[in-house]
């Protein structure tokens, strides 16, 4: 975050801020200053008033509805109930694209966007990505430039940093709170396995979803996604999706992509802990270890080795494989990227250039199967690609099952969607002529759920 020299100047005490210089001013934003504590009691009865004139225009009120199949628990007749869902969106480009949530808007057919200034526009969605929780809206019938919010993915916040938290909480109508950034790079939420979140103080309630994480400068840092609570009210610590997670799936979108493509290095760590950190002498914990390298993958080809200790990437400390998918994921396919490694007590750095997964994520190339105990299921041999795009580990192997078909033999031994057959008596499953060949008396070994699951098929 950089301080705002207009609204700010009271209550950072800034002594030699100057005039906003020529460059920002035509962005709309305001000039740089060093950051500085307030100077006395005085200061601190500024007002945030200029960085939200800025900001609100471009953030808007999402209201999407769609409808929910549904079977009567008692009676079992099928039905459908109407579904409804609010949040809050950005406009990130003046023709109408407007960034939020995918959680706000998936599954929903019907969506209307409102802007601060009550106009309201149907939306269609050209992009949402489910594993950053991003989607990307068109509004419909724009026939002027809309106001837009700059994005500030120059990496330059910090701990303590003010920030402003603006959407439509409750569905009450635009609001604005203010914290401050109390974390950077947050992996371990259980958000996502390949999100760096914003943690802030904030007050972040339902139907802020979408909305706007604004530095001093009134430029967009972040996209508000979830909050802990232990009540369920504000009284949490807020996340936020960084606008370098952010504008990929931007990108993706306007440049008519149907997905976001990630790229990797082929590499999987552990998280060096207290312990691990001793048996390598290293004064403190920091950084992965590498426990497995895909063959011939970017980091292979770079001269990473299982053991080596990856500490930054491109520059930035790394801790968990969290923190390394994000980097190295919000980097674009064919981008030199640099890996840091701690190798017999000497750090190093590699040159490795990220590239796309391997393998086909199509799922609509599933085989289905005509014989054996999995008849009736689809199934697709798994690769990097695919398991990525599933939300599942790029190192994992077998055979996923896709679909079952209602009264299929593969339904009634159990088998359900999204199941990894993983071994059949005791032997790899690589290919869908090996899950055909699934017979009773069989030993399967089954993943579902990230648990391991031995049985005989009977």
């Amino acid at each position: 975050m950089k301080t705002s020299t207009i609204a700010l100047a009271a209550a950072l005490a800034l002594s030699a801020c100057g005039s906003p210089s020529n460059t920002k001013a035509q962005e709309g934003g305001f000039a740089e200053a060093p950051r500085q504590v307030p100077g006395d009691a005085a200061g601190l009865k500024a007002s945030f008033a200029p960085v939200v004139r800025l900001a609100a225009p471009a953030v808007v009120n999402i209201a999407a509805q769609g409808v929910q199949q549904y079977r009567d628990p008692f009676w079992g007749i099928p039905g459908q109930r109407q579904t409804g869902s609010i949040g809050s969106g950005v406009i990130v480009r003046p023709t109408g694209v407007v960034v939020t949530n995918n959680h706000v808007i998936q599954n929903m057919q019907q969506i209307r966007v409102t802007l601060n200034d009550r106009r309201e526009f149907p939306a269609r969605v050209i992009l949402s990505d489910e594993r950053s929780d991003i989607a990307v809206l068109q509004l419909e019938g724009v026939s002027e430039r809309l106001p837009v919010l700059n994005l500030d993915d120059g990496n330059d916040q910090q701990v303590g940093d003010l920030v402003l938290a603006i959407g439509n909480p409750f569905g009450v109508g635009q609001t604005v709170t203010n914290g401050i950034i109390s974390a950077l790079n947050r992996t371990e939420t259980g958000i996502s396995d390949s999100g760096s979140f914003i943690q802030t103080d904030a007050a972040i309630n339902p139907g802020n979803s979408g909305g706007a994480l604004v530095d001093m400068d009134g430029d967009l840092i972040g996209i508000n996604t979830a909050i802990f609570s232990r009540s369920g009210s504000s009284s949490g610590v807020g996340f936020a999706i960084p606008v370098s997670m952010v504008r990929q799936v931007i990108d993706a979108a306007v440049g008519g992509a149907t997905a976001v493509v990630r790229p990797w290095l082929g590499v999987k760590g552990e998280t060096v802990s207290q312990d691990i950190a001793s048996s390598l002498g290293l004064e403190r914990p920091r950084g992965l270890v590498v426990t497995n390298l895909y063959p011939n993958g970017p980091a292979a080809r770079a001269g990473v080795r299982e053991g080596d200790v990856i500490t930054a990437i491109d520059g930035t400390e790394v801790h968990d494989q969290g923190g390394l998918n994000f980097r190295v994921g919000s980097r674009n396919p064919g981008d030199a990227v640099q890996i840091t490694v701690l190798r017999d007590g000497r750090s190093q750095t590699l040159n490795a250039r990220a590239q796309r997964l391997p393998g086909d994520a199509d799922t609509d190339k599933a085989v289905v199967i005509r014989n054996g105990a999995l008849t009736g299921a689809s199934v697709l041999v798994l690769n990097p690609a695919l398991a990525d795009s599933l939300g599942g580990d790029p190192f994992a192997s077998g055979v996923i099952i896709t679909g079952v078909q209602g009264r299929s033999y593969a339904a009634a031994i159990g088998f359900m969607p999204g199941d990894l057959l993983v071994s059949i008596n005791d032997r790899p499953v690589t290919t869908a002529q090996q899950a055909e060949s699934l017979a009773r008396g069989a030993r399967v070994t089954v993943q579902r759920r990230g648990r391991l699951l031995n049985t005989t098929i009977r």
